[in-house]
């Protein structure tokens, strides 16, 4: 395989989880920065609330979610952009009439670390951790895990290419 490539995210291997919504990876696993699109519903969160040694980037497309920022609440639409400093508590829901699409990016390296973090608003919302814990498994273990599949309401998203490119 070359070390370029070039996809459309509605051709990408989608993952749907009914608590966190669905998610495409646009890059392979390994790489120096994860990026991934990611469609969450009203009232469901991408993520626990958490915060992570690395830097990361998230850009919303489409929609609206609700930012949860240490400790703090703020709305993010459609081109808005949150740059999350390293050590930056945060989560988000989704918020609004219809799905949000957003767009995040990090980087990651060998010795990242994360702690998702108890915090009353982040639990408010069903974002947060009952006790503070720096292992995903023991964080996500109540929860439904992910699978292979498309957003719910795929075909109806306007972002959606409707044909096969030729």
């Amino acid at each position: 395989m070359a070390d370029w490539f070039v996809q459309n995210v509605a051709d990408a291997e989608w993952w749907v989880n009914e608590k966190f919504g669905a998610r495409t990876m646009l890059v392979p696993h390994g790489s120096q920065v994860g990026a991934r699109v990611h469609v969450l519903e009203p009232g469901k969160p991408m993520t626990l609330y958490h915060r992570e040694s690395e830097q990361e980037g998230f850009l919303v497309v489409e929609g609206e979610c609700l930012l949860i920022v240490e400790g703090e609440e703020r709305t993010l639409r459609r081109w808005d952009y949150f740059h999350c400093a390293s050590g930056t508590t945060h989560s988000f829901v989704g918020a609004g009439d219809g799905p949000c699409v957003m767009v995040t990016v990090g980087a990651r390296t060998e010795g990242g670390t994360i702690l998702y973090a108890r915090d009353e608003t982040a639990l408010r919302h069903d974002a947060g951790v009952e006790s503070e814990t720096d292992t995903p498994a023991e964080a996500y273990g109540p929860f439904p895990k992910w699978e292979s599949g498309c957003p719910a309401g795929w075909d109806s998203l306007p972002w959606v290419r409707q044909a096969p490119r030729p």
